[in-house]
C-alpha cells in the first residue's frame, strides 16, 4: 500500500513537472563542444586586470596604522610583505609579516580576478584566527583602484561587515584602507597599510 502510494505521489510530480521542463529547454539547442570548450578557454586566459596584478610581485616594506577608537590617534607599525603569480600569472598570492594590535602577525591572500563574473576576489587567512575570510568587489576602468566588500563572524556573537578600498598607486606603490561596521553601527576606518617596494 506504502509503495503504491509512493508511486502515485512520484507519477503526479512527474506529471506537473515534465511540462514545465519542456517548456524550459524549447528552443534552445544543447551547445556545440567545440564552442563551449573555446568559451573555458577564454575564461580562463589571463586578461589585463592579472598583467596588473603581476606587475606587484617582489618584496614590499610595510607601514600600518590602526585605529582602535574612533577620534583617537593610531598606532603604526611595520612589517613586510612577498607577492608573487601563481597558476601560470592567474593569481596573486601574498604572505604578509608584521603586527597587529601589538602581537606578532602573519597573513596570506590570494588574489583574483574572475573573467566569468567581472569580479576580483581576495581570499585572506592569518594568525589572529582559524576561518578564511572572502571579499568580492569591482574595479575602477583602469583596474588601479579596487573596492572589495566582505563579512565575518565576531568572536561572542554577530558579524562584522567590511569595505576595503586597495589602491594600485605604481608599479612600486599601493594603499589599501578598511572600513568596517560592528553590529550595524556607523562605519569607521579600521585600517590603513601603506606599501613601498623595497630596493
Amino acid at each position: 500500500m506504502h509503495i503504491r502510494s509512493f508511486l502515485l505521489t512520484l507519477l503526479c510530480i512527474l506529471l506537473t513537472t515534465s511540462p514545465v521542463l519542456a517548456k524550459d529547454m524549447k528552443g534552445q539547442k544543447p551547445m556545440d563542444p567545440l564552442a563551449m570548450m573555446e568559451l573555458w578557454k577564454q575564461a580562463a586566459t589571463p586578461g589585463e586586470p592579472h598583467k596588473l596584478f603581476a606587475t606587484l610581485a617582489g618584496s614590499w616594506i610595510t607601514t600600518t596604522k590602526e585605529w582602535m577608537e574612533p577620534g583617537q590617534p593610531p598606532t603604526e607599525s611595520t612589517g613586510t610583505a612577498e607577492s608573487n603569480m601563481l597558476l601560470d600569472g592567474r593569481v596573486l598570492h601574498q604572505e604578509f609579516h608584521g603586527q597587529m594590535m601589538g602581537q606578532p602577525f602573519t597573513g596570506m591572500s590570494i588574489d583574483a580576478y574572475d573573467n566569468l563574473r567581472k569580479k576580483y576576489v581576495t581570499i585572506w587567512v592569518d594568525t589572529r584566527g582559524t576561518g578564511v575570510f572572502i571579499m568580492e568587489g569591482t574595479g575602477s576602468a583602469d583596474g588601479k583602484t579596487i573596492t572589495l566588500r566582505g563579512s565575518q563572524a565576531e568572536p561572542g556573537g554577530g558579524q562584522m561587515s567590511h569595505r576595503a578600498i586597495w589602491k594600485i598607486i605604481d608599479a612600486n606603490n599601493q594603499l589599501v584602507e578598511m572600513y568596517s561596521t560592528h553590529h550595524g553601527q556607523k562605519e569607521t576606518k579600521m585600517m590603513e597599510i601603506t606599501y613601498t617596494r623595497k630596493e
